[in-house]
């Protein structure tokens, strides 16, 4: 195959689709023989995976490679920054905790010159190794004060040599100022980058704006390579938690209801993506105690700052409600944080978390937690509950849990044991992904007392069929010709 030049895609804003139409891309590029890599050289999330070497990555970069079809690697995203508090984020550079910084302290020191190096260094060995790299922007590329420091967007397109692709969201409105006020504020060496506008998120009839692109195109010069519809029937697993507003579904009478406890620093939401999908399930994010209340299975899911959302589902009554549940034999499990959350106690010795050096847990498991300076992440395969099918996960945790009584729920693949098993309708793990295995879904399903038959599905099946639906959605409604001749060396 011919060497292509590496391609971006940036935007006008932030959740304008940037991370799903890379994963698109990257698709594209495999299904027409190519070998390509994702590349996002700063990743401001709490969704994040282990890769298979045993370091941590922004989930997008993970999903953005399974697309790809190839393993997931640091150098596809060097810079992680995990936000800790609204003013403090936890670096991970290369896959590995680099200390926690406050925004002034991050943006500000040596203007990111050094790490400027590290993430060129990454895409530098990515180019070597495969044929196109595919990168993403983060936010929008028109930040004045950000411009010297950038090291994601366009000085990063830049040493890259590469086409650039600026995408839009129609549906949020005002695209003709946000996308000529992205472009005018650009300087001309960064312009000359930019090869198409890509409108993305179209509802209705995509000829009725014809005039539309006409227009946009006039006052730009730069053409308009496609307008995306809106999609409802592909499941791409989402980067932003901003998502989860969208999510607060109404109890529902013939479904069984699943409450999924809103935390504030909630982490790795795409722990619940399959059970999302399952057509018994009617599962809704809800902080308000009578939600969580009426719900058939609580789920405290994983967070970036355990003691803080501890202190913060104490305050709201939350916690409350979830032990009252419990008390009523509801189901009541927790993942990562959401386990620590469930035990006796959490301690921080070391300050990892802020200023609180120990706090008294919800009391559902008799495990107590002392959070520690070093951080797990490895992928694992284990047994849930002795049973004999082999299931995957991963952990991603800073913290080590222990009982005096152990009672284990998972076996992992060389012999440890894993989580606690408390009975079939309480438990915790430090599993992220747990839930993406059917013999998990089914035994946690059937423990309701509702009549479920179990599916038989199978996730990885499920989730190449979405690759290949989105990457058809892309080549019907973009000038993929286009981009291809602007990729030619």
């Amino acid at each position: 195959m011919k060497q292509l030049r590496p391609v971006m895609f940036v935007g006008t804003a932030s959740d304008v689709g940037k991370s799903v139409i890379t994963a698109g891309f990257c698709r594209i590029f495999k299904q027409d023989g190519y070998t390509p890599s994702p590349f996002k050289a700063q990743n401001m999330s709490l969704n994040s995976y282990a890769t298979p070497d045993g370091y941590e990555i922004g989930r997008a970069q993970a999903v953005q490679a399974e697309a790809a079809g190839i393993p997931c690697h640091t150098d596809m995203n060097p810079v992680l920054l995990k936000p800790v508090t609204d003013q403090e984020a936890q670096l991970v550079l290369h896959g590995k905790p680099a200390g926690n910084h406050t925004a002034r302290e991050y943006f500000m020191e040596d203007d990111k010159r050094a790490l400027f190096e590290e993430v060129k260094g990454a895409f530098n060995r990515l180019l070597q190794q495969y044929n196109p790299v595919v990168m993403e922007g983060a936010g929008s590329i028109s930040e004045l004060n950000l411009r010297h420091r950038d090291i994601t967007n366009m000085r990063m397109a830049l040493h890259a040599g590469a086409a650039v692709y600026l995408i839009t969201d129609i549906d949020r409105g005002g695209i003709f100022g946000s996308v000529y006020g992205t472009l005018a504020l650009l300087p001309p060496e960064e312009k000359a980058l930019v090869k198409g506008i890509i409108i993305n998120k179209f509802r209705g009839d995509i000829r009725l704006f014809e005039d539309g692109r006409q227009l946009l195109e006039n006052i730009t010069g730069v053409p308009v390579t496609g307008v995306l519809p809106y999609f409802h029937d592909i499941a791409i697993e989402e980067e932003d938690a901003v998502v989860l507003a969208q999510k607060h579904k109404a109890w529902s009478p013939t479904r069984i209801n699943i409450a999924v406890v809103l935390l504030p620093h909630l982490s790795n939401f795409t722990d619940f993506h399959l059970l999302e999908k399952d057509q018994r399930v009617n599962l809704f994010y809800t902080d308000q105690p009578a939600a969580i209340a009426s719900a058939d299975i609580i789920i405290l899911p994983g967070s970036k700052n355990t003691i803080a959302d501890l202190m913060a589902i104490r305050h709201s009554g939350i916690a409350g409600a979830i032990t009252e549940a419990h008390t009523r034999n509801k189901i009541v499990i927790g993942i990562c944080g959401g386990y620590q959350m469930m035990g006796l106690s959490v301690a921080d010795p070391h300050g990892m978390e802020g200023g609180v050096a120990r706090i008294a847990g919800l009391g559902l498991l008799p495990v107590t937690t002392v959070l520690g300076k070093e951080k797990v992440t490895q992928q694992r395969s284990f047994r849930y509950r002795h049973q004999d099918k082999p299931c995957e996960g991963y952990e991603i945790h800073m913290g080590i849990s222990v009982s005096d009584t152990p009672s284990p729920l998972n076996t992992l693949s060389n012999g440890d044991m894993e989580g606690y098993l408390l009975n079939s309708r309480c438990w915790g793990t430090y599993l992220h992904g747990i839930l993406d295995n059917d013999v998990v879904i089914n035994d946690l399903l059937q423990q309701c007392g509702k009549a479920t038959v179990p599916e038989a599905f199978n996730y990885r099946d499920f989730k190449e069929l979405q690759y290949n639906k989105l990457a058809k959605h892309i080549r019907e409604h973009l000038d993929i010709s286009a981009v291809y001749k602007a990729l030619e060396l």
